[in-house]
């Protein structure tokens, strides 16, 4: 079988980089096509892949400046020659299932969401346009965007969801069925430390954005007065440190062996958004570490309420803080939490993505 692995932009490094990190691991000989690829910000061994881009990547400030270009992103995608492939697998949240394949050629999508800005976050980025003139012209555009992004669902052979959450959303938007293959977590990575004292502080791991609503966890430790760390960076930094007190501190992006000493230090992991799945607590709970989480999206799916996490079910600072003052450390247990990320290991990802995918080229060459 010749395989060939779409995503929509190398020009990160996050969740989406390391599912396809594993992907590769699975098919090591796959180019990977994508509209723009910047080396800089992805690991040295990413220069060993075959990593193919689209004419986009010729465009002044690409690198930099993608998203002012989304517009003709589904022309790039459409360009992408996957004849002589068997099976091409897309990762995408946007861009890469739009791909064209011919009938012969079997297309499995692993779905990380729908467009978010195109539906979900779709009438607050209205808002947020305060000129009218622009407010009309991307009502206009994101209609155009939208209708591309039902059709070129369509041409997807099979869809694979990353969570329950996600699966809602595809059958919303696309009217199509999918699978959920969870994404994978570094478990081999991510262990506890039993040498390591646990300290009095909470944490948080997160890019610094406004709808992570940080804000509600930054307000009720400002109120208890119990110590928050915050690893992480984003546009929402600025606002968020106005309003801290000594006990709470931010600092920064770290690498993944230090965050991974920090989980394993820490009383709790707090997750505060909605998560499409959310790394992180599981990262988290690998570590031996409890999660106390917002009740919605992938957390519910991750996080087994009162074995290896607490919930709460309002983003309000009074509901953070009445969850705190019932949170016990020495009601979890390592074995347990560590049991529950396993299910989430790489090997598992490998393994169901592997079997999903040869059952579905049996049957797609036996039609």
């Amino acid at each position: 079988m010749k395989v060939a692995i779409t995503h929509d932009y190398l020009n990160q490094y996050g969740g989406a980089e390391r599912v396809l990190e594993v992907m590769h691991e699975i098919w090591p000989d796959a180019p990977v096509f994508t509209i723009v690829y910047n080396q800089k910000k992805l690991p040295e061994y990413f220069k060993k892949w075959n990593i193919i881009t689209t004419f986009v990547q010729r465009f002044p400030f690409i690198k930099t400046q993608y998203e002012k270009y989304f517009a003709i992103f589904p022309v790039a995608v459409e360009q992408i020659d996957l004849q002589g492939f068997d099976i091409v697998i897309s990762i995408s949240s946007a861009w890469a299932k739009g791909v064209i394949t011919t009938p012969d050629v079997l297309h499995i999508s692993y779905l990380l969401n729908p467009m978010r800005f195109a539906w979900n976050e779709y009438y607050s980025r209205i808002r947020r346009t305060r000129r009218i003139i622009f407010r009309m012209g991307i009502r206009f555009l994101l209609n155009y965007i939208r209708l591309w992004d039902v059709i070129s669902t369509q041409r997807v052979d099979h869809i694979i969801a990353i969570s329950e959450t996600i699966r809602r959303r595809i059958s919303k938007y696309y009217g199509r069925d999918s699978e959920i293959i969870y994404p994978p977590c570094d478990t081999d990575f991510f262990v506890p430390n039993p040498n390591l004292k646990i300290q009095d502080y909470f944490l948080i791991v997160s890019r610094l954005k406004d709808y992570k609503r940080i804000d509600i966890v930054v307000q009720a430790f400002n109120q208890i007065d119990l110590p928050l760390l915050i690893i992480g960076e984003g546009e929402a930094r600025g606002k968020l440190e106005k309003h801290i007190r000594p006990n709470v501190q931010f600092l920064g992006a770290l690498s993944d062996e230090e965050i991974r000493s920090y989980y394993q230090r820490a009383q709790a992991l707090i997750l505060p958004g909605m998560e499409d799945f959310g790394i992180v607590p599981v990262e988290a709970q690998a570590c031996g570490t409890p999660v106390i989480a917002f009740k919605k999206g992938g957390a519910v799916e991750t996080v087994v309420e009162g074995k290896t996490g607490l919930f709460f079910s309002s983003q309000t600072k009074e509901a953070v803080i009445e969850v705190i003052k019932k949170f016990d450390r020495k009601q979890f247990k390592s074995d347990v939490l560590r049991k529950q990320a396993l299910k989430f290991s790489k090997n598992n990802f490998k393994q169901q993505l592997k079997d999903f995918v040869l059952q579905k080229y049996k049957s797609h060459i036996s039609v």
